[in-house]
């Protein structure tokens, strides 16, 4: 019976069921658009992060770089000889350590070893400035006067000889700066080279700790035309090429990744390295582990991924606080008035059926009775304002999906690493605006819906059903029979 009458009534105002459904199912669409955005945000945001620390990785341990004492520039110096022969090349490497200061290998094993850590890996970073050209010696000329007299008892000519003058010579001289990663090749799964996989040739192998090969990002090598197999020098030893490793995410921003050991020789550095990754236990605890590290290993500075998320701006900061902030309070907003629209409705249309409900109840139907029969048509509502919801809210983010607007990350710098600034060292202006580049990501956005935000849609139209229902029931069990008679006169 309960069946029968609720579909002849929900037949019979299509009209009205349809009004109230389609109020939900913009609320609902709303809250799967602006949560499935937000959880794109979310997404973009790890990409970034994951470029720069490394997949699996929740913190690094560094140390703030100090001054320079007053007998060094800390800046790089080259040295050339002014050769004769103007066809020899000169070149020159200057390797030096970049970010934050050099910390002892034994740092590492200090930092594994604190409660919460579940492994730490110690990678060292170098920044390599490559200067090659030649030098044209000028040549020193003299130019005479002549009177065209003679004079003295000599017989001398009369003129006399002026300043000699240096003409031709001069220098050509290319410079390129790039940088090296040291990883630890026995744990590849934590590091620097950890956000790239290999796409052509080889990784390291664990027993190539000393051994003289290196890995290429993709861009680096197609820069220089490098290929698998191919050979090049820095400080005069030469590598192997034996791996291009293209980044998950984003572009990378190391160009070279050596073992830790040949790193190490390269920027004399023996037994050092500029960053310790850590990965914890438990990724709900990282706060701890971050204040035990601080407080038992004096002197470093350690970032976290949520210290990260603060320096990243950009259109992609700006677009994730707006989903947040004013995203979310807009979609709550419009479905506490769609509920609100549910409820005055429901109870409108309950105001109209007087004379039904009335002689329901002169037939024999209790109150309970006329009110399930109320709320069970506005669940139905709910229902099907539900399915619609989730049909618009689905299409909406197929279509951010589909478009994939681009978002800029702009990732500023926390303290420990970064460049180096001024000076060929740090690249002057050329070699900033570099550094500026790699420091910034191109995201695509996306809007995926999970499985979550489908159920939370669903249990919203379930909600706003009832509670249209209980306001429209309510109003149905005060009716009395007497009302109906009141009605029909």
């Amino acid at each position: 019976m309960f069946g029968i009458y609720l579909k002849r009534e929900l037949s019979r105002r299509k009209k009205a069921a349809l009004v109230i459904a389609l109020g939900l199912a913009l609320g609902i669409a709303l809250v799967i658009t602006v949560n499935s955005v937000s959880a794109g945000m979310q997404q973009a945001q790890d990409k970034v992060l994951k470029s720069l620390y490394g997949l699996g990785t929740d913190m690094t341990v560094t140390k703030a770089r100090t001054a320079p004492t007053s007998g060094s520039s800390g800046r790089p110096k080259f040295d050339f000889d002014a050769k004769s022969d103007s066809s020899t090349t000169q070149s020159s490497d200057r390797v030096m350590t970049q970010g934050g200061q050099s910390l002892k290998s034994s740092l590492v094993t200090e930092v594994a070893a604190q409660k919460g850590v579940a492994s730490a890996v110690g990678a060292l970073s170098l920044n390599v400035t490559k200067v090659n050209g030649s030098f044209t010696q000028g040549k020193a000329k003299s130019s005479t006067s002549n009177s065209g007299q003679q004079g003295g008892p000599g017989g001398q000519n009369g003129g006399g000889t002026g300043a000699p003058q240096v003409q031709g010579g001069g220098a050509s001289f290319d410079v390129n700066s790039y940088s090296v990663a040291g990883v630890d090749v026995t744990h590849q799964d934590l590091g620097p080279l950890a956000t790239s996989k290999i796409t052509t040739g080889k990784t390291f192998t664990a027993a190539q700790t000393s051994a003289k090969v290196a890995v290429l990002s993709k861009s680096y090598a197609k820069q220089n035309k490098y290929t698998v197999g191919k050979t090049f020098k820095i400080s005069g030893t030469k590598y192997t090429v034996i791996g291009i490793a293209t980044p998950d995410s984003s572009e990378s921003t190391t160009d070279v990744y050596l073992p830790l050991k040949q790193a190490q020789t390269l920027g004399d550095a023996k037994n050092q390295v500029t960053t310790i990754y850590v990965k914890a236990t438990d990724s709900k605890q990282i706060a701890t582990v971050k204040a035990a590290i601080q407080k038992n290993i004096s002197g470093t500075t350690v970032t976290t991924s949520a210290d990260l998320a603060d320096t990243v701006s950009g259109s992609l900061s700006t677009a994730s606080n707006l989903a947040t902030s004013v995203g979310k309070w807009l979609s709550v907003a419009v479905l506490i008035a769609a509920f609100l629209v549910a409820a005055l409705l429901t109870s409108s249309a309950v105001s109209r059926r007087v004379r039904e409900f009335g002689t329901l109840k002169a037939l024999g139907w209790p109150s309970r009775k006329v009110t399930r029969q109320v709320v069970g048509e506005s669940i139905v509502n709910g229902l099907l304002g539900g399915a619609l919801g989730i049909a618009l809210g689905l299409g909406a983010a197929c279509t951010v999906t589909a478009i994939s607007p681009k978002l800029t990350a702009e990732l500023g710098s926390t303290g420990g690493g970064g460049g180096m600034g001024g000076g060929p060292g740090g690249g002057g202006p050329g070699q900033q605006a570099a550094s500026a580049a790699k420091n910034t990501i191109d995201i695509a956005l996306t809007a995926p819906v999970s499985m979550t935000t489908i159920a939370l849609a669903a249990g919203l139209a379930i909600t706003g059903g009832l509670i249209a229902g209980a306001m429209g029931g309510w109003r149905a069990s005060r009716m009395r029979p007497a009302d109906a008679l009141r009605s029909v006169a």
